[in-house]
């Protein structure tokens, strides 16, 4: 089914929703917590535990995943993780700070509206990406925070009678280097065999560099077995989020930079955290068997031009894959190293 095509009917296609007033999901089971009144909107999850919020049968599509929880310092934002699981795998498919899967790094979450994620008043949670299963999918949420919190959250789906045999599987995998090493380019995505498709990332900077301008590293596309050179190439970091001469805060449906943190007072030519998004909707980047996307710690210093740079990066990558494979779970340790509020914020 195409779900913009508003003309579209079928009495097959079953439309349903998860909450925690209705977790599973069935046909007439909604309220029953309160009577059918408000009974059971939130639950509070305490620090370090794992709350299963759906675990559905197949075959369908999760269309729309909303969730909030309470305001929160940096390190308590990035610690909540949400994780997929597709048809009884013990592993992983998506493993990705809960703040991050929704388009903004450094657990500062910002107002953002793009065309597949939104944070509306920068506290609602929304992520559009389908996310098709074929037997079964399972959706975690884990509060690694020192703290309890309030969760709410709303998983819309559909269950449908079967999925044509191109449709892939949504894998999301999060990384962070801190710092980057010289004259290595830091890696956005790699791993998963295809055939697939780069639905884009979300990337974030925490600049550590005292150069005049930190983005001007290339984006670099190693398609199907490529070694030293890649196929896609592009110009530099804020040419491909489609800005130019530098990057400030911007948002736009496809690619957008919304978080751009830096001292009020004058501090220097750079933010010192910067996050970006770039999702590859009308060009898309398939792929056969491999694909690695890397960008290059390379950035400006008057008076001497180009010159290499060691700073703090971070991405999300979202890749869909014919099959569904494990990604690395995050370590929450080190996600939430050095991102701490500053002293002007």
């Amino acid at each position: 089914m195409n779900p913009f095509d508003l003309s579209f009917v079928s009495p097959i296609v079953a439309s349903r929703a998860v909450t925690f007033e209705n977790p599973s999901g069935g046909r007439g089971a909604g309220g029953a917590a309160g009577d059918g009144r408000k009974g059971a909107a939130y639950r509070i999850v305490e620090p370090g535990e794992r709350v299963v919020l759906a675990d559905i049968a197949g075959p369908g599509t999760l269309r729309h995943l909303w969730m909030t929880f309470s305001p929160a310092t940096p390190e308590a934002m990035r610690a909540k993780v949400v994780e997929v699981f597709y048809d009884g795998a013990d592993e992983p498919s998506v493993s990705v700070p809960a703040v991050d899967f929704f388009g903004v790094p450094w657990g500062r979450p910002v107002p953002l509206s793009t065309a597949l994620t939104a944070i509306n008043e920068g506290r609602g949670f929304n992520s559009y990406v389908p996310m098709p299963f074929r037997r079964q999918v399972r959706v975690e949420f884990v509060n690694g925070a020192d703290r309890a919190d309030y969760l709410y959250f709303q998983l819309d789906y559909t269950l449908e009678p079967g999925l044509p045999e191109d449709t892939g599987y949504l894998h999301a995998a999060f990384r962070r280097e801190n710092p980057t090493t010289r004259l290595q380019d830091f890696v956005i995505h790699e791993g998963l065999a295809g055939p697939g498709r780069f639905l884009g990332c979300v990337v974030g900077v925490r600049v550590i560099d005292g150069g005049d301008w930190y983005g001007e590293g290339e984006v670099k596309m190693y398609l199907d077995g490529d070694a030293d050179l890649p196929t896609i190439c592009g110009t530099g970091l804020e040419d491909y989020v489609g800005s130019a001469w530098g990057m400030g805060r911007h948002q736009a449906l496809y690619a957008g930079a919304p978080l751009d943190v830096r001292n009020p007072a004058g501090g220097g030519p750079n933010p010192d955290f910067v996050g970006f998004y770039r999702w590859h909707v009308p060009d898309p980047v398939m792929f056969a068997s491999s694909l690695r996307v890397t960008i290059q710690q390379i950035g400006y210093v008057g008076g001497r031009g180009l010159a290499e740079r060691v700073d703090d990066y971070c991405a999300v990558a979202f890749v869909m894959c014919a099959e569904p494979q494990p990604v690395p779970r995050v370590d929450i340790a080190a996600a939430i190293a050095d991102i701490g509020r500053l002293p002007y914020e």
